[in-house]
């Protein structure tokens, strides 16, 4: 294979297909000029990952629902609902900060297991679930708070609008924020060294050491002008605490989709339910879990919201599931399913994020930012549709083949199930080897 190929994403890649990560280079770019160079301002920086942290949170899960082929349209509700009862929680029950997280972990999985029941068991569609929860648990947070807002301590407030801790002598640069940029930094040649050896001792094929290093350079220096943004923020203030929590959990998600079982039968279940039953896979217990994990990372996603605001209202989590929803098919996920990663639904989420808050900066007005963005969808999701009708995978595609994922095969074998010779029902149980 070509080493430049190798260097952006394997067989048949162009620039075409990695159309949204040249996108979301585009408006840094244009609204950089536009705004004098507010964009890319540390503290404009920082305000972004604060204010639409919730958007990451969500898409992590949202892209799980979407290729397993459902719709979540409630997770704004739910994220509003979970962040009335811990406001309750601490204002009016005088609970501890913690306690008051655990109780809204604990109501989000609820929440989650109950459209997941309907869903998995009575298979009442996805969408219709959710249109449901989206109109309960909106009524439900207007009648706990009594449609007025909820204050929440200001030690409850560092989960959404707090910073790492800093320390040692005055750089003029926040030094927790970078020992974090230079810890990320070693990982990511540590992963990519290992990485080499790895497919070395397996016999595999393994890249040319320039591409290795050309590669690893690139995102060394995204790291190293990350990690400058952040450290060189105003006074008393570092790398957000709630981007901290958003990268954890992007890494494990991005495990679990990648690396284990449970990601794979995701896959299978949105490709070809049919067929992933008949290689025994539960139908029923991949439908369970990826509502009940939405529902969960709703939660999360509301809980650091409220610490960002000071307080639960009445209007919060308005429109979130659109926003979510938004930013995994501009991430390049399938409409129809078994399409997406991780990688490309934050690819999206950032896309969506840099592009409200540039149309803020400019002042356009929050009508117009409305028609724009809903524009921005529907030209990534065309320009994906369009690509795969051209014969060439998408940057969905070219991601999930380096993950291993339909390797060789076209994007609608992404997640090849292999029937076998028997006949059984598409929600039955049979255990996998």
């Amino acid at each position: 294979m070509n080493p430049l190929r190798q260097l952006f994403g394997g067989r048949g890649a162009n620039a075409g297909q990695y159309g949204m990560i040249i996108a979301l280079i585009a408006i840094v770019v244009i609204f950089e000029i536009w705004t004098h160079a507010l964009t890319l301002n540390p503290t404009n920086v920082i305000n972004v990952f604060q204010q639409y942290s919730y958007i990451l949170i969500m898409a992590l899960g949202m892209v799980m629902v979407i290729i397993a082929g459902h719709i979540d349209l409630s997770v704004g509700s739910v994220a509003a609902f979970v962040g009335i009862i811990v406001a309750q929680a601490m204002s009016v029950w005088h609970w501890s900060w913690w306690e008051a997280i655990i109780l809204g972990l604990v109501v989000g999985a609820l929440v989650g297991a109950w459209q997941g029941f309907w869903v998995a068991f009575v298979r009442v569609p996805a969408f219709i679930v959710t249109l449901a929860g989206q109109l309960i648990f909106r009524g439900a947070n207007q009648l706990i708070g009594n449609s007025t807002s909820v204050a929440v301590p200001s030690s409850y407030q560092q989960i959404g609008g707090g910073f790492i801790p800093d320390f040692g002598p005055n750089t003029g640069f926040s030094n927790g924020t970078l020992i974090l940029g230079l810890v990320t930094i070693a990982a990511l040649i540590w992963m990519e060294t290992r990485g080499r050896s790895r497919r070395r001792k397996m016999g595999a094929e393994v890249i040319p050491l320039w591409v290795s290093i050309v590669r690893t350079g690139i995102l060394v220096a995204v790291t190293l002008f990350g990690t400058y943004l952040f450290a060189a923020g105003s006074a008393g203030t570092s790398f957000p605490i709630v981007a901290i929590i958003a990268g954890v959990l992007t890494i494990v998600y991005g495990f679990v989709t990648k690396n284990t079982i449970f990601g794979r039968q995701v896959y299978a279940v949105g490709g070809n339910a049919n067929a992933a039953a008949l290689s025994g896979v539960n139908i029923r217990k991949v439908n369970f879990f990826v509502m009940a994990n939405m529902s969960l990372l709703a939660a999360v996603a509301g809980m650091v919201y409220v610490g960002y605001a000071g307080a639960s209202g009445p209007a919060d989590g308005t429109g979130w599931e659109l926003d979510a929803i938004a930013a995994v098919f501009v991430g390049g996920a399938a409409v129809s399913g078994g399409i997406g990663t991780v990688a490309g639904s934050i690819v999206g989420a950032l896309v969506m994020a840099l592009l409200a808050n540039g149309l803020q900066l400019v002042g356009v007005e929050s009508n117009l930012q409305q028609v724009i963005r809903g524009l921005v969808l529907l030209a990534a999701v065309a320009f994906d549709v369009y690509s795969k009708t051209q014969g060439r995978p998408s940057l969905i595609g070219s991601m999930m083949r380096g993950a291993g994922i339909g390797r060789g095969k076209t994007e609608s074998d992404a997640a090849p199930v292999a029937p076998q010779p028997k006949t059984i029902d598409d929600q039955s149980t049979v255990s996998l080897p």
